[in-house]
């Protein structure tokens, strides 16, 4: 049976940030959240075979897929295509996902984080678009699509050749609308342009959109007083045509219930509010900051175990509030737990797998200049 790609919840549950309790998923937590979401009528989650170290899907199984009907939620997942070395493996993942989900079939499944070079050119070189139609047609997969995280030309190269796919998900939210490197504002312009359902990954950029220094928060505090800074965020995303479902990769209830509020009774932004959209972006971009969305790829193959988007995290605020002590107090506490920035071996396996391509190794010597003298 067919999903109806137009009425689908606006608001997906991304299981890429779960809470966690003494370094793994707090499983009471994540139930307690999947409740709420529920109870709100909502019912798309999202996962992927590496996030939270390959433990995601293992929690969604846990939360959702044996507490609820199979009828009563969809489910997306990803394939990851650095795991792939041989045709065999295709089949290989796709079985894991199915066994780690606790499932017969996924409603949504992506060719994960497509892009120029090596991922494409993985999913090519394996046939994963033609493997992609086949599991379709047994019923593995209801529907197919893939995660971008490329150039434009690129995006219109398969799209265009590639008829049977029905969804795309991009990276898309105010501030990346000119990032010369996202490219978003085109992306999403390519796949509305051919009526190709859209979903929205980082539609607050990592946190970034929903913590902002005081002097803007006060703007958007001016023209809504009683709502939150990210929901000005989700808004701007959930008013644009085309946008099928708007990730959220919710870490707490206190989240939860937020944009639960912002996506229930719906309100689409205004064009006054367009406007100081508009006003916000350019003061933001006025600031230099390091465009880490914290996805936290780089970190399972770092070899020196540094948790490089908690260290990018301090420079953001750093370079932000530039006295504050309270950010070298939390890197002090940080290398506890994880290498230092000084640590870096240049090895380069983190900018293999930055879907923001940033020059890490550049940025954590910048880093160790900054918190480790």
């Amino acid at each position: 049976m067919s999903i109806d790609l137009t009425k689908m919840p606006k608001l997906g549950f991304g299981l890429m940030r779960l809470p966690e309790k003494d370094g793994v998923i707090d499983h009471e937590h994540v139930c307690r959240m999947v409740d709420k979401y529920m109870a709100a009528g909502m019912n798309y989650f999202d996962t992927a075979y590496v996030y939270h170290g390959g433990k995601s899907e293992v929690a969604a199984r846990e939360a959702l897929v044996k507490r609820y009907p199979r009828d009563s939620f969809m489910i997306a997942t990803k394939l990851p295509a650095w795991e792939i070395h041989k045709p065999e493996d295709v089949d290989r993942l796709f079985n894991e996902q199915l066994e780690r989900a606790g499932v017969d079939y996924f409603d949504f499944y992506l060719l994960h984080s497509i892009e120029d070079g090596s991922n494409y050119d993985t999913y090519v070189k394996y046939d994963c678009f033609s493997w992609g139609v086949k599991m379709k047609e047994a019923g593995k997969i209801r529907h197919f699509g893939f995660s971008f995280h490329g150039s434009p030309e690129l995006l219109e190269e398969i799209v265009d050749a590639h008829p049977e796919i029905e969804f795309v998900q991009i990276q898309y939210n105010y501030l990346d609308r000119t990032n010369p490197v996202v490219r978003s504002q085109r992306l999403y312009e390519i796949l509305h342009e051919r009526n190709i359902p859209i979903i929205v990954m980082e539609p607050v950029r990592g946190g970034m959109l929903a913590n902002m220094a005081p002097e803007i928060e006060a703007k958007f505090k001016a023209a809504r007083p009683d709502a939150s800074v990210a929901s000005w965020a989700l808004r701007f995303v959930g008013s644009q045509p085309g946008v099928m479902t708007i990730l959220s990769g919710m870490s707490n209830e206190e989240q939860m219930d937020d944009n639960i509020a912002t996506f229930k009774d719906f309100e689409p932004i205004s064009d006054s509010e367009f406007a100081l959209v508009n006003e916000v972006t350019e003061e933001i971009l006025s600031m230099p900051q390091i465009g880490c969305t914290a996805c936290r790829y780089c970190c399972d193959g770092c070899p020196m175990k540094i948790s490089i988007p908690d260290v990018f995290r301090t420079i953001n605020t750093l370079r932000r509030y530039p006295d504050d002590w309270r950010s070298k107090n939390f890197y002090n506490g940080l290398v506890q737990r994880s290498g230092r920035a000084s640590a870096c071996i240049a090895c380069g396996q983190c900018e293999r797998v930055c879907p923001q391509h940033l020059p890490i190794i550049d940025l954590m010597k910048e880093a160790s200049e900054i918190l480790d003298n």
